[in-house]
């Protein structure tokens, strides 16, 4: 229990530390409908459809953390190679105007696919952490539907897909995704008291989450 209280005050410092950071982000939502022309090759049309499932439901994610992410991506911090490829060129504003237009696009809510005894699983992880492994509950930040808190940095996560909630939550827990020293410190917190099957049955009930 002393584990989940002191992560919970750190969620407090992140939130803080995330809103100074992401402060301000004011895009164009036609100027980035026209800069996501190239986006929708991967990631769909809507947004939300991509051409695998390992990429990311960008429709309806807070623009804040879309313009953070952007950022990571643009200068290297997050190292995600093909991303930082097609973001060469771009200015402070183009990386405003896509999270922007794509925050502004109806998000897709899919269904879980487990067992009622993995969700049920999930439903306890998600709602109420481990105690006991110092994993605090996923609803804290990111909200009981996975809407999120843009203003405090925390990511909509709702109808993500599991491919892609399993390969981050993962990537968090082996320390491969380090960037945004802060929130990924509390992420590997998280992660790291999760098993490989406790991943997977909790991206698939976020991945039914709905408002």
């Amino acid at each position: 229990m002393e584990s989940v209280l002191r992560f919970t005050k750190s969620i407090m410092v992140v939130a803080a530390a995330f809103a100074a950071l992401t402060a301000q982000a004011a895009g164009n939502i036609e100027a980035g409908a026209a800069q996501a022309v190239t986006c929708a090759a991967c990631h769909g049309q809507d947004g939300a459809t991509g051409i695998d499932p390992s990429y990311p439901s960008l429709a309806g994610q807070g623009a804040k953390y879309l313009n953070r992410q952007l950022q990571m991506f643009q200068s290297g911090e997050r190292d995600v190679p093909l991303m930082t490829a097609q973001l060469i060129g771009k200015s402070a504003q183009d990386l405003e105007d896509l999270a922007a237009y794509y925050a502004s696009l109806p998000s897709k809510v899919g269904e879980a696919g487990g067992s009622d005894a993995d969700i049920k699983t999930a439903r306890m992880i998600y709602k109420g952490g481990l105690a006991d492994r110092g994993v605090a509950a996923c609803a804290a930040c990111h909200g009981p539907g996975g809407l999120g808190n843009d203003q405090a940095g925390f990511p909509r996560i709702g109808g993500q897909s599991v491919e892609y909630t399993v390969a981050q939550l993962t990537a968090y827990r082996e320390g491969i995704r380090d960037s945004d020293e802060a929130y990924a410190a509390m992420m590997r917190n998280v992660a790291s008291g999760l098993t490989d099957g406790q991943i997977k049955v909790l991206a698939d009930y976020i991945h039914g989450l709905s408002p």
